[in-house]
């Protein structure tokens, strides 16, 4: 999946977590994150901590990889 701004990242980062059937709820308490985060990430908050970010990208299984453009 191709990222290319905050509003797609988040749509990402909820279809996985609604894919492990996880409550914003309960990603909250497992990340230590508030669900005001997790929120906010979703909704594509361009402000959004990038420590945090990659955190919950982790805990749901996934990988963030940066390639160049045109290098798969």
């Amino acid at each position: 999946m191709k990222v290319i701004g905050t509003d797609s990242l988040g749509k990402i980062i909820k279809q996985r977590r609604k894919e492990l059937n996880y409550t914003q709820a309960f990603l909250a308490e497992f990340s230590g994150l508030s669900v005001s985060f997790l929120s906010d990430l979703e909704n594509g908050k361009k402000t959004c901590e990038i420590g945090k970010v990659l955190r919950v990208v982790n805990l749901l299984g996934m990988d963030c990889l940066l390639t160049r453009r045109g290098e798969e």
